[in-house]
């Protein structure tokens, strides 16, 4: 282990070096053998320039540029947007350059000695493998949802012991959309409806609404009949009665479910940040990108989202392509999600959250940069619009299409088939969603204070308290331990579960 460092330079390029903590104006920092005396505050997470920088010389983070000084920089300078602008504008045009693959970490791990790792997981017969078997209710519109909660916890009570649990996912729309507006609310449900860790499913509907139970059944697809119960409120005497009933029918139906050995590539993960910080592109995401490489090197998928949070990095992800269809599927991916911006007259390069900001975070460069470090370096290999699921044998990363919203992105990923989430973040959010979602901090200050959001700390890397080895190692064997449920994610301890689907469009 490491003794905890004060400042970071990520890349030998880099002109500007990051404080681990804060660090007070007249104190001396070493960065790579180098030594600078801070000439003011600069708080944990937050930048400062390690040499002199004139107006308008471009500042480097990552080994790549993350805008322009505004006015000329002092070495010791504090770093932030009062001197640093993006260099973002406009829609570009992209050509294919990839890049030659590097070699991942052993998929074992440390001392893994060939050993493959495993999962207790449920198989479905459609070949998708869940990581919980539990019943889950989705509705069709809005004016259903109590009902659909009531349906919940009478069945929660009623069933206890024999699944794994059941839980109602209830949103405000179906009712007077239009267009793209309600095929994304489908698109949602559908996916949804689909998912291995639904070993059944309630589809709770009114009657009247636009979003009607037969499209949204047909999108769903291939559902085992078994394994899914639907009607509209209108059509019965008590929806909640009926809805027990249908439960018990469900529950009769999964309670044979047994969890089987599944090879760690049966997994998919979907990676998200939010709440983000000026470390988190040093700690928590780099070691999700570990998790990636490990996964896809055994055969697993890995499927990363927040498409505004790839415009500044987004040529990285396109020359890690497995083929030119892929390359031009992700142009199409940032291109179209630009004149999503566009045509709601919104600037395609809005600088980061105001929470980004006061991390440390100055422009959208930077903080792209930082989040697809929970890539990793693993190829490219699908591109997935909203709501299309993952391929079963999803080896490789797939980027998915979905705005940078926490609800919405990471609702989307779990809709794509996403059985374990893996969330980093540097300032914390209670957050959790339909699958055990894990949160992973950038520093220990969140870790300890929030410990029942927090499932692992990636801080302990600057505290010198463990090496990215160990926490690669220690974050894996969670993850397995959680897919196989001889763990629970804190969201599920502590019932954080929801879903945000993705609006867009007219409404009547």
């Amino acid at each position: 282990m490491s003794e905890a460092a004060q400042a970071l330079r990520i890349h030998p390029a880099d002109n500007v070096a990051v404080a681990v903590r804060t660090l007070p104006a007249g104190s001396e920092a070493a960065v790579g053998g180098q030594r600078v005396v801070l000439v003011e505050e600069v708080f944990a997470g937050h930048k400062f320039a390690l040499h002199a920088l004139a107006r308008g010389e471009p500042l480097v983070k990552y080994g790549f540029p993350i805008g322009a000084a505004t006015a000329a920089i002092a070495p010791g300078a504090w770093v932030h947007s009062h001197n640093l602008k993006t260099c973002l504008e406009g829609v570009l045009e992209y050509s294919y350059e990839p890049i030659s693959p590097q070699r991942s970490p052993s998929p074992e791990g440390r001392g893994g000695q060939g050993v493959r790792p495993t999962f207790m997981g449920y198989r479905r017969h459609n070949g998708r493998v869940g990581t919980r078997n539990e019943v889950w209710i989705l509705n069709t519109v809005a004016c259903v949802n109590h009902a659909a909660e009531r349906i919940a916890r009478e069945g929660s009570a009623l069933f206890h012991g024999r699944i794994d649990g059941v839980y109602n996912y209830s949103h405000p729309y179906g009712c007077g959309q239009l267009g793209d507006d309600l095929r994304n609310t489908q698109r949602a449900l559908a996916g949804l409806i689909r998912h291995p860790n639904a070993g059944g499913v309630l589809v709770l509907g009114l009657g009247c609404e636009n979003n009607q139970m037969d499209a949204l059944l047909r999108l769903a697809g291939n559902v085992e009949p078994e394994r899914l119960r639907f009607f509209n409120s209108q059509d019965v005497t008590d929806e909640v009665d009926a809805g027990l009933e249908a439960l018990g029918q469900l529950v009769a139906a999964m309670e044979g479910d047994r969890r089987e050995e599944c090879p760690a590539s049966d997994l998919i993960l979907g990676h998200k940040c939010g709440g983000s910080d000026g470390l988190s592109g040093i700690t928590a995401n780099p070691l999700v990108g570990r998790i990636a490489d490990r996964l896809t090197a055994l055969g697993g998928g890995v499927i990363l989202t927040e498409v505004p949070e790839m415009f500044g990095a987004e040529r990285a992800l396109m020359n890690r392509a497995v083929d030119e269809a892929v390359f031009r599927k992700t142009v199409a991916l940032v291109n179209d999600f630009k004149a999503y911006f566009l045509r709601h007259g919104q600037p395609i390069y809005e600088n980061p959250s105001p929470g980004n900001i006061a991390g440390g975070l100055t422009t959208l460069e930077e903080k792209s940069l930082g989040a697809i470090q929970k890539g990793g370096r693993a190829p490219v290999t699908h591109v997935l619009r909203y709501g299309e699921p993952a391929a079963t044998r999803a080896g490789g990363l797939a980027l998915l299409e979905s705005p940078g919203n926490d609800g919405v992105s990471s609702t989307a990923l779990v809709a794509s088939g996403a059985t374990v989430l893996l969330f980093t973040t540097g300032r914390g959010t209670p957050l959790g969603f339909p699958v055990p979602t894990l949160k992973v901090s950038s520093n220990t200050a969140i870790a300890a204070k929030k410990p029942h959001w927090i499932d692992l700390n990636a801080g302990a890397l600057l505290d010198g308290a463990a090496t990215m080895d160990q926490l690669t190692d220690d974050l894996f064997a969670l993850i397995l331990d959680v897919a196989s449920g001889r763990a629970l994610a804190n969201n599920e301890k502590h019932g954080y579960r929801e879903i945000a689907i993705w609006k867009d469009g007219v409404t009547l």
